[in-house]
């Protein structure tokens, strides 16, 4: 494993306060990366790796945040049901603290950080230098014919959720049986288990507990139809790279179409591994990014 400049640093926002880390120096062109799902900043750090090994730091530095609720960052204040369009607002607020100090953005989004980044570039495009996704396109969708259950079940499970918070935290006697846990409900390898959960869980008196919102779990009051994302989506000009995992969301393997209509300037690769590609395939990830980023276009 290749010694790399890394620190670990806060972005006050007006709302909120995120960690973050930095890898490479500050004074160079930024590349923001923005995690998926539950995950955080450290699902990051096999492909910060496979930069170091290309040198891509001699030219960059790579700025990865915990979204709220994640990882070290702050929790949303109070009890309300959380808002995927919240993110927007969050990246928004990075965006226009790191663009004073370094110019245009390389954006770099995994899962929920790639949804996120494409509908913040569909929008406000002017600081964005570069889009990369890694298995994420656009918004999610669905008929609207699904609003009325979905919000009656989200208000339920909201109110559940809200009795349940009188209980006592879970907690767990070891590290190891946290990254278990999270193993078999997610399927993902033990390794990059292991490299996310630890910076999820709080320690107290010898028993760990999860750092994440637990409102992360609950489902969202409202999504999108396909209307609506298409009208968000078209048409970008960012230049645009799209990363598939061969054994990823099927859902992406078949959106290549879509992709070419909403953004009239991307490339697309398709990459042995599964979701979290850019951990089990860092090499070959970074050196997609890698010959994407350093192309004058």
């Amino acid at each position: 494993m290749l010694n790399i400049d890394v620190e670990e640093i806060q972005l006050p926002l007006a709302h909120i306060t995120l960690a973050a880390k930095r890898y490479g120096q500050a004074d160079k062109p930024v590349i923001l990366a923005l995690h998926g799902w539950l995950d955080n900043v450290d699902s990051f750090i096999p492909l910060a790796q496979a930069f170091a090994q290309q040198g891509l730091f001699d030219k960059f530095q790579l700025i990865c945040i915990d979204w709220p609720g994640h990882g070290l960052s702050d929790h949303r204040p109070g009890r309300y049901p959380l808002h995927w369009v919240d993110y927007i607002y969050d990246l928004q607020a990075v965006i226009h603290t790191l663009s004073q100090e370094t110019g245009p953005i390389i954006l770099l989004g995994h899962s929920l950080g790639g949804i996120v980044a494409s509908a913040y570039n569909a929008c406000l495009a002017d600081n964005i230098h570069k889009l990369i996704l890694i298995e994420a396109l656009a918004p999610l969708s669905e008929s609207a014919t699904q609003a009325k259950d979905r919000l009656r079940k989200g208000l339920q499970q909201q109110q559940r959720f809200n009795r349940q918070l009188a209980r006592a935290t879970p907690t767990y006697s070891s590290m190891d049986i946290a990254i278990q846990a999270r193993h078999q409900l997610t399927g993902l390898a033990l390794p990059w288990c292991e490299i996310i959960t630890k910076r999820n869980m709080a320690v107290t008196d010898g028993h760990y507990s999860w750092r994440s919102d637990p409102r992360l779990k609950l489902d969202s009051l409202n999504r999108y139809t396909f209307e609506q994302v298409d009208a968000l989506m078209t048409i970008s000009d960012t230049p645009s790279l799209l990363i598939v995992g061969h054994d990823g969301f099927k859902q992406l393997t078949a959106s290549t179409e879509q992709a070419n209509k909403w953004f009239s300037n991307i490339d697309i690769v398709h990459l042995a591994g599964d979701h979290h590609l850019h951990m089990g395939n860092a090499e070959q990830v970074a050196k997609s990014i890698g010959a994407f980023i350093l192309n004058s276009r």
